[in-house]
Parts: C-alpha cells; sequence; structure tokens
C-alpha cells in the first residue's frame, strides 16, 4: 500500500487482490487477519480474496488467472500471504501477457522470490532468518537443561514468547539484508536470466 500510494497510484481506479494460505492450517488464518487490518483502512480495496487449498501455488495462479480476466486493469496489487501464492499470481499475469505486473508482496525470501524481486516481477517479501530464530531455541534449551528459567519477552496466546523484527525486503535492500547478511549467496540466486539484474543492483559487479 506505501508503494502504490509512493507511485501515487489513485484507488479510484481500482484495487487489490488478496491472496491468502491455506484455510485448514491456523497460522494463514493470523496472516490474513494482519493483512486485513493493514488493507481495510488503507483507502485501497479489495477486489477479490482467495483462502488457497494448502497453500498451492498453482491454484492461487488458478484463481488469479480469472481475476485478471475479470478485473484487468483495475488490479493495482496484489497482496499474498507466501512467495509461493505471490509466484503463482505472477505466473498468471505473465501467461496473461500483463506488463508490467502489478506490484505483489510475499513472505519468507525463498530463493524463487528472491529472483523475481530481483527481476523486477515482485515488489517484495519478508526474510525472518532461521538463524536468528535457531540460535533464541538453542539458548533456550542450554537454560532448559541447566535448571534456569528462560527469559521471555512478552506472553503470546498464554505461552512465554520471544519476538523478532523480520525484514522487508525489496530490490532497494536485498543486497543489504540477504547478501551481506549471508542468508543467500550471489553465486544462488545470480544465475542465467537473473545475472543483468544482479548487476544492476550491485549484487554482483
Amino acid at each position: 500500500v506505501e508503494h502504490l500510494k509512493a507511485l501515487k497510484v489513485d484507488p479510484a481506479n481500482g484495487g487489490l487482490l488478496q491472496i491468502n494460505g491455506s484455510p485448514t492450517d491456523a497460522a494463514a488464518g493470523l496472516i490474513k487477519k494482519g493483512i486485513h487490518e493493514g488493507l481495510d483502512n488503507s483507502g485501497y480495496p479489495i477486489l477479490a480474496e482467495f483462502d488457497t487449498p494448502e497453500w498451492a501455488p498453482p491454484k492461487a495462479q488458478q484463481w488469479a488467472s480469472g481475476q485478471v480476466t475479470r478485473f484487468g486493469a483495475k488490479i493495482l496489487g496484489v497482496v499474498a500471504a507466501n512467495d509461493g501464492t505471490g509466484g503463482g499470481a505472477i505466473a498468471a499475469f505473465k501467461a496473461a501477457g500483463v506488463d508490467p505486473v502489478p506490484p505483489v508482496t510475499g513472505n519468507d525470501a525463498t530463493i524463487a522470490a528472491l529472483q523475481l524481486i530481483i527481476a523486477g516481477d515482485q515488489y517484495n517479501t519478508i526474510s525472518k532468518p532461521s538463524e536468528i530464530v535457531a540460535a533464541a531455541a538453542a539458548n533456550v534449551a542450554v537454560k532448559l537443561l541447566s535448571g534456569e528459567t528462560p527469559k521471555a519477552e512478552m506472553t503470546l496466546y498464554d505461552t512465554p514468547s520471544q519476538l523478532f523484527t523480520p525484514a522487508v525486503v525489496t530490490q532497494e535492500n536485498l543486497k543489504a539484508e540477504i547478501i551481506d547478511k549471508k542468508i543467500n549467496t550471489a553465486a544462488e540466486l545470480c544465475v542465467d536470466r537473473y545475472a543483468e539484474g544482479c548487476k544492476k543492483l550491485g549484487i554482483t559487479n
């Protein structure tokens, strides 16, 4: 939404597609609720919404394809619950010959999504480095084995919890957030058709 506002995209011209995760996944429900909280007062209407069975990208693509036929240029952007469903939406736009693809968000910072960002096909993803979470989990385990009580920052759903701040990754900060922090390497991302994009973003020489 902030990206659309920065581009001065008029919400009167259309709205957004919302692609949620699996309707049987509790985590997907939390993400769906969070997306609604972010969009409901944004000024950009939700044209249509889909709960993706089993988080399956082909099902997200099939649904998005129907929405491209239904709404066409009125689709100003897509908010997807994860990178797989976002990638499905991007594939639908490309199959329909939509160029440029409207901004599509994601979540999980998969290699495929990072490459789509490098290519300019996906606007952003969210990085939640597993190394940080794993280190915290190891620290908790050590304290428990030592007979100590791990320190919790807060209680979430009646469970002592530690929360970590994820990073929103776009073309502008992909090198700093992903390459420089050694989450992925340039060798992993900058292959084949993504090599030129990596040069433009300063990831490779």
